[in-house]
């Protein structure tokens, strides 16, 4: 019985020095919890330094010791990133982020790999989770969306975060880039229409649209909004746009004329409207002539207009109609404001000259143009013309040779090169001349037939 009590006794004090082994002296844990801090020390001041290297090396130790702490791979996360291995980067702001959800700048750490990597898939993952940090991070996911041609879910975004804190320049122009594309023209309509149902105090809702309906040609159904914008907000620039056109049905040119130029000094009226403005007033001052000097001053607000030379066309309207000295008039207007122009406008000018028989004006501007333009042979052809009807017809005989030899497939001027060459002769008294050039000029006439 001894035997077995004294074995048994035995048993037990093993036991308790195994069990005593196995426990942790509080000495030990201080010497871990000491050397994990200089460890991390270490790794900041070689950081610091910019020796990455071996910064990693020392968290990785540091986190052999405390392998649950989210701080040390978040430091080895920036260490990767300043060595740009990005993808041990992403891996250790990951772990840091699973430790710690709820440590933002975990999650900032992955999104910058993203940025750097152009990963947008990975990116626009990792922004939806800051969004629950904090809202403004809706403004990267907005670029992110563009960046990957999700335009769509970029439209909706933009139109969420311009109702509730406002429009910006940037997102503005992503809108702009978004609404080039047709096919999401209808998504921004429709949030606008909506838009101005529940704040239809606010104007810009209402220019957006009209700017997008006038953009694509649809004009009557951006008067249709002009005249929703005047009844809700009556002193609005926009309203004047329809105010006019009621004074022009009512034959109020007076009020006409204030509305018009209201609507072509603003900023905020696009141009197409503007232009569709000033042509109903070309046509309601040329029946009504004494709003001509109105129609006059209203040009020069298109001074500066680069995508339509107004003071051409008005001047082709009065052409069209036979109003020379009207033709006249805006032709020389636009040569003043626009040279880039000068043939084609010069050209008409120069007939508009010819059925005015205002032939010296005439004889001037054809023989400088010739200087611009030496191998325009319509220029010879004025000139020429201009020379004959003054009298001086060695002068006309010598312009009219040189540009003759310009004349390539046009059978019209060539007839009338021969009928001028034909005159020239004639004044000269050199007959048998003038009959071969009008003999050329017959047959080119039966050729013509």
């Amino acid at each position: 019985m001894k035997r077995k009590f004294y074995i048994g006794f035995i048993f037990v004090l093993q036991c308790n020095s195994a069990l005593l082994w196995a426990q942790i002296e509080p000495e030990e844990i201080k010497l871990d919890t000491d050397q994990f801090q200089e460890l991390f020390y270490e790794s900041l001041l070689q950081k610091g330094i910019e020796n990455y290297d071996k910064a990693i090396i020392a968290l990785e130790k540091a986190d052999k010791i405390k392998a649950n702490d989210a701080t040390v791979n978040f430091e080895l996360g920036k260490n990767y990133f300043a060595l740009k291995e990005y993808s041990n980067a992403y891996n250790s702001f990951e772990k840091a982020a699973k430790k710690d959800p709820k440590n933002k700048w975990f999650w900032m750490g992955m999104y910058d790999v993203t940025f750097q990597t152009k990963n947008l898939t990975q990116g626009i993952a990792i922004i939806n989770k800051l969004i629950e940090f904090d809202p403004k991070y809706k403004e990267d996911l907005a670029s992110l969306y563009m960046g990957s041609k999700q335009f769509e879910k970029a439209l909706i975004l933009i139109q969420e975060l311009d109702e509730t804190i406002g429009k910006t320049d940037r997102r503005e122009l992503y809108k702009n880039q978004i609404l080039s594309e047709g096919k999401f023209q209808n998504i921004e309509i429709s949030n606008l229409i909506s838009q101005i149902e529940k704040y239809p105090d606010k104007e810009s809702n209402y220019i957006s649209l009209i700017f997008l309906y006038s953009k694509n040609n649809e004009e009557s159904k951006a008067f249709e909004i002009v005249k929703k914008l005047e009844k809700a907000i009556p002193n609005s620039e926009w309203a004047q746009v329809t105010l006019f056109k009621n004074y022009v049905e009512e034959n109020d040119g007076a009020n006409a004329v204030k509305a018009m130029n209201t609507v072509l000094a603003s900023s905020k009226i696009d141009s197409k409207i503007k232009h569709r403005i000033l042509n109903e007033f070309l046509i309601f001052s040329n029946k009504n002539p004494q709003y001509a000097a109105d129609l006059e001053k209203a040009v020069g607000y298109f001074e500066n207009d680069k995508s339509v030379n107004v003071a051409q066309e008005i001047g082709k309207f009065y052409y069209n109609k036979k109003q020379w000295e009207n033709a006249i008039k805006y032709f020389e207007n636009a040569l003043n404001n626009r040279s880039d122009e000068s043939v084609e406008t010069n050209l008409l000018l120069l007939q508009a000259l010819t059925e005015t028989k205002q032939f010296d004006n005439l004889a001037k501007k054809a023989v400088v143009l010739l200087e611009s333009y030496p191998t325009q042979p319509q220029f010879y052809y004025y000139a020429g013309l201009a020379k004959n009807h003054l009298q001086e017809f060695k002068k006309a005989k010598d312009i009219l040779e040189m540009g003759i030899d310009y004349v390539v497939e046009n059978k019209e001027l060539e007839i009338n090169f021969n009928i001028q060459l034909g005159e020239a002769f004639n004044g000269l008294g050199d007959f048998k001349k003038k009959d071969l050039f009008f003999s050329k000029a017959n047959q080119l006439l039966k050729e013509k037939k």
